[in-house]
């Protein structure tokens, strides 16, 4: 037997393992708790520490985690006097295979609410193959251009009609005509869409694929509708049984809201029924919009990869209505390298028009999802036009030709520069 106390659990010393998972926690200490007091509470807390000093086995220890790193930084705001990035190692031995809500329980639970810091925030995880193995990942990811849409050299187009909930059944699905026929790939529910009364789901997937088909017809390119199949989980899996049924594409799921498991749970029928996954991340700001506490949108975005998603949001390099976060960082983490996991395509989304693309996409390339709301449906001219406009705003900006010069041959992308110009809305 060994003893095991608070001041086990950091070590300044220690090289991580191949297969540890690594987290990096921005922490402000508690008054009168030194940074080193309070790093070796998140190790302990997060793993197999508790208050009182305890009698254990060697191999009990050995599953400890350790704080290995510890730098002063300056405070985020809010008042700190002082701040730390502290770095902890967790075995793998600890987590259980491909269960996010045990990992998460154990990096992002309790120690969320200890005494001993006033603030405390995920920032970051380094996944070892070890826990990622454990996971699918997306079916299909970046990869769903060209699969299951026609946008190789482009971005995916998207859209949402607006206003986003109490639109009848008919108006959604006329909606969605125009924006097909205008160019758009993807039309979208939007995260409190699902199977209301004044727009019944059956109904409105049954006839908003049937002119999907007619658009596609018309207009040689496939299109797709993402719908809102969030729910309680075997109600979702009903729901994305039925979208199979009705020769649909994708899904939307409410990722955060609907909990990481029923995600997990929904991948795996998905990939049985041959569907994409639309990751919409209603609720993120409760864990990442705070510098200073909760989960960064960063981790939001891992977590979200391993369990399987196809597309997620992630903001507009601050060019959109929402507040800047680090886009191109999670961008770049979600398509690249992970253990052979596919990456994830990132959907850019949230006050666009027409005007912003060339500035969005120098920012992001092409390989990416951008979506319009108002930026279509506000058109002087309506949905299709600004569907039109929409389109070849993108297409140019992907050429890299001045989108004014497209304009001088589409007249609905020069009514839409006139209209927004170049603004970001607020």
């Amino acid at each position: 037997m060994t003893g095991i106390e608070y001041d086990d659990f950091i070590d300044t010393t220690y090289a991580p393992a191949d297969d540890d998972l690594r987290c990096r926690f921005y922490l402000e200490p508690a008054d009168g708790m030194s940074p080193e007091a309070a790093a070796s509470r998140v190790a302990s807390e997060s793993s197999n520490g508790t208050w009182a000093a305890l009698d254990v086995d060697a191999d009990v220890e050995r599953l400890s985690a350790l704080a290995f790193g510890l730098e002063p930084i300056d405070p985020r705001g809010r008042g700190g006097e002082e701040a730390y990035l502290v770095d902890v190692a967790y075995p793998a031995e600890l987590f259980e295979a491909g269960s996010l809500a045990q990992i998460l329980s154990c990096i992002a639970g309790n120690i969320m609410g200890m005494k001993a810091v006033d603030r405390i925030r995920l920032d970051d995880c380094e996944w070892p193959a070890t826990i990622v193995e454990g996971f699918p990942g997306p079916q299909y990811g970046v990869d769903v251009k060209r699969e299951l849409l026609d946008a190789d050299d482009r971005p995916v187009t998207a859209t949402v009609p607006k206003p986003k909930v109490g639109l009848p059944t008919d108006a959604h699905v006329e909606v969605g005509r125009q924006a097909w026929h205008g160019g758009i790939d993807l039309l979208k529910d939007d995260e409190n869409l699902t199977d209301q009364g004044f727009n019944p789901f059956e109904d409105r997937l049954v006839r908003s694929l049937e002119e999907r088909d007619r658009a596609e017809e018309a207009t040689g390119e496939r299109k797709g509708y993402l719908i809102n199949v969030t729910a309680e989980t075997d109600e979702m899996i009903r729901r994305a049984e039925l979208v199979a049924d009705h020769g649909g594409r994708f899904v939307m799921v409410d990722v955060i809201t609907a909990g990481w498991s029923s995600v997990q749970t929904v991948r795996e029928h998905c990939e049985d029924l041959g569907l994409a996954i639309h990751a919409h991340r209603a609720m993120h700001a409760a864990f990442d919009r705070l510098p200073t506490h909760g989960v960064s949108m960063r981790c939001l975005a891992q977590f979200s990869r391993l369990a399987g998603v196809d597309h997620l949001h992630t903001g507009t390099v601050g060019l959109g209505k929402l507040a800047n976060e680090d886009t191109l960082g999670i961008n770049e983490w979600l398509t690249g390298d992970c253990h052979g996991l596919r990456g994830v395509l990132p959907v850019a989304s949230g006050g666009l028009h027409p005007g912003l693309m060339p500035a969005l996409l120098d920012h992001t390339g092409t390989e990416i999802a951008v979506q319009a709301g108002g930026g279509i449906h506000g058109h002087p001219d309506g949905t299709g036009a600004g569907a039109r406009a929409f389109r070849a705003a993108v297409d140019a900006a992907a050429a890299g030709e001045p989108i004014e010069d497209r304009a001088d041959a589409v007249p609905e992308l020069a009514v839409a520069l006139e209209k927004w110009g170049t603004e970001t809305p607020r």
